[in-house]
């Protein structure tokens, strides 16, 4: 990683926001995304004890999804009618598969597991199948939008790290990694998530 751009990077959006993602020239950008209304609401909805509910989970998913101005317009159709489709098997099999994702020891298990059925139904994209983790933790799982992965890892000049646009857990846990290492590098403000610090990368691109 090219700590010296990255550097270079931080400075210059401190300069010119030098309250970081609180600075009051990004309200309409923290108004735009908010991200801690739809964390509320991943976190409200996806408690361990909802997941014997498999209809309220596929519910809560179609909500989170159509309301994140991160999933593109032509993604979200695409998905709540992927859980329109399923019958109550196949959602109690998401149900489980998201549980493992969310809450238990084996994540990639999980992952997956929703990728499978992603796949099956031509919908694996990568803002679909992280969405959701990244609102339920944000600031422990990361948001993965092509354009911006792409972007910032040319930018950082990462080594043996490759944007593929097929999902795989192996891309995730080393992008999730290079935002981990990136954020012990600047400063707090720019890194309340893994989202604003995705965001902090790409305006400097």
């Amino acid at each position: 990683m090219n700590i010296t751009r990255l550097k270079q990077a931080e400075a210059d959006f401190l300069a010119r926001y030098p309250g970081g993602f609180a600075d009051p020239g990004l309200a309409p950008i923290r108004k735009k995304h908010n991200v801690g209304k739809l964390t509320e609401f991943a976190q409200a909805n996806l408690r361990r004890s909802d997941f014997n509910r498999p209809a309220h989970i596929a519910d809560t998913l179609v909500r989170i999804i159509s309301r994140s101005s991160m999933v593109s317009l032509f993604e979200k159709p695409r998905f709540r009618d992927f859980i329109r489709a399923l019958n109550s098997r196949e959602k109690e099999h998401l149900a489980f598969a998201l549980e493992k994702r969310l809450y238990g020891r084996n994540k990639r298990e999980g992952f997956e597991e929703i990728l499978g059925m992603l796949s099956h139904h031509g919908i694996a994209k990568w803002p679909v199948i992280s969405a959701v983790p990244y609102y339920f933790a944000p600031t422990r799982e990361a948001f993965v939008k092509p354009t911006t992965a792409k972007g910032i890892i040319a930018f950082l000049e990462v080594d043996g790290l490759a944007y593929k646009p097929t999902p795989s857990w192996a891309f995730y846990s080393a992008y999730r990694k290079l935002l981990g290492q990136v954020k012990k590098e600047v400063h707090p403000s720019l890194s309340s998530d893994y989202a604003a610090l995705s965001g902090f990368l790409m305006s400097s691109l």
